[in-house]
């Protein structure tokens, strides 16, 4: 890092604009203010209030915020956020919804780990809520996880999956979305191998880059060009004395967030001078589409260093998955031998992150799988955000991906059934 900020700078940088910006709110809202014309004190508070939010934001884990669903019964039913399983990187969380019966759709949902909390799947899981039980990978903020809880790389993420599969049992339907859509169909593979009896019933990849090189973005371009030394030296920082994690080297989520910036600077600035002068109108409220949507946005978690190193090498660079090549603890795993699993990928026809041809990979993968186990759509228009919370997946592919797991109730949902009804009856 010898030619970047070291994590505590970069800290210290966000901190003092968060102070910056709470000292011109307090300023320019004083009563005494408004005996001076003009708009200057205005726009001094708005500026402040913007700011000040913006990097408050940063360093905070957003809330599920899903209180109550309503119920075919017409009643709204609360519903809780539960850790069914706890690991140091990551749990798996359960939304049990009250007053409700068991629901025949169990549908686990692998989030992404890139830079952003699991709430980012907040629209999608709400969505889910009505019509399925809903179970999501909560992933730790490395930041927070002493040095002394040692690694967390590719090959641990794959195993937290499988030891999640195992834990929901083989009546589960598993929707992976974007990052880890490649290890999600390692870790089904390796059940395929060494517990047969685990695999889930269905496994949705969407927007996955399962082949990077089946079609150009600019992330895979980046993946090309760059060194993994070169990465290494830009990219990691030992976390600072402030948090738990001192010590542990990370990529961190605020180096990650200057580069989603920088990806779309011109969007990102008009919205924040838009937002400014809606606060100064007073049109601006606190749960409006600006906060609503950077309030998520800019709240970043840090990856470990060397899964984010791991994934960049050996996903993209050398594509082990693409290749069938993925190795686990030492044992080489076969994409080939999943033979019980309907498989389903979904593509976004403008998805700029995982171009399309990259998901729908996976099926070539699948050689053990008959053709009627197998389904892909590509989703016309839709970006790589709208495939999985916005506009297309609400209207089509949320639909699409229900149809598909009651088409494939088969030989694991019927075992679990059976397992369940004796363990009533030992009760």
């Amino acid at each position: 890092m010898r030619y970047m900020a070291t994590y505590d700078l970069m800290e210290t940088i966000r901190n003092t604009n968060q102070w910056l910006g709470a000292t011109a709110s307090a300023m320019g809202s004083y009563p005494a203010t408004s005996m001076f014309p003009g708009p200057f004190f205005q726009m001094m508070a708005a500026w402040g209030e913007v700011t000040e939010r913006s990097f408050h934001r940063m360093v905070c884990k957003p809330d599920w915020g899903i209180d109550s669903i309503p119920g075919a019964d017409g009643r709204d039913h609360i519903v809780t956020v539960h850790k069914l399983v706890e690991r140091p990187f990551g749990d798996l969380i359960h939304f049990p919804v009250n007053d409700r019966g068991p629901m025949e759709r169990r549908v686990f949902l692998v989030a992404p780990m890139s830079g952003h909390y699991a709430t980012l799947l907040r629209s999608t899981v709400k969505s889910l809520l009505p019509d399925c039980d809903v179970y999501v990978t909560d992933w730790h903020n490395a930041r927070d996880i002493p040095v002394s809880e040692g690694k967390f790389d590719v090959e641990d993420y794959t195993l937290y999956l499988v030891d999640f599969m195992k834990h929901l049992g083989p009546d589960i339907n598993v929707i992976a979305v974007c990052q880890p859509a490649p290890l999600t169909l390692a870790a089904t593979a390796y059940l395929a191998e060494i517990d047969p009896e685990a695999q889930p019933q269905t496994l949705t990849l969407i927007g996955g880059p399962i082949n990077p090189d089946a079609a150009a973005t600019d992330v895979t371009d980046f993946g090309a060009r760059v060194t993994m030394g070169q990465l290494e030296e830009m990219a990691i920082q030992r976390v600072g004395f402030k948090y738990k994690g001192a010590g542990r080297m990370v990529y961190p989520g605020l180096l990650q967030l200057a580069g989603f910036m920088s990806m779309n600077a011109e969007n990102h600035s008009k919205a924040f001078a838009d937002q400014m002068m809606r606060v100064a109108k007073g049109e601006a409220s606190d749960h409006d589409k600006h906060n609503k949507f950077y309030d998520e946005y800019l709240a970043v978690m840090d990856m470990t260093a060397e899964f984010y190193l791991s994934t960049v090498e050996r996903v993209f660079k050398n594509l082990e998955i693409a290749k069938n090549e993925f190795t686990v603890n030492g044992h080489k795993v076969d994409i080939g031998k999943i033979t019980d699993v309907a498989v389903k990928t979904v593509e976004g026809e403008a998805d700029d992150i995982t171009a399309p041809g990259q998901c729908v990979a996976a099926l070539e993968l699948c050689t053990g799988l008959p053709d009627d186990k197998k389904a892909s759509h590509r989703e016309p228009g839709a970006g790589h955000y709208g495939i999985f919370a916005g506009k297309s997946w609400r209207r089509n592919i949320r639909p699409l991906v229900l149809e598909f797991i009651d088409a494939n109730k088969g030989r694991h949902a019927a075992q679990a059934a059976k397992k369940r009804k004796a363990k009533l009856k030992a009760v």
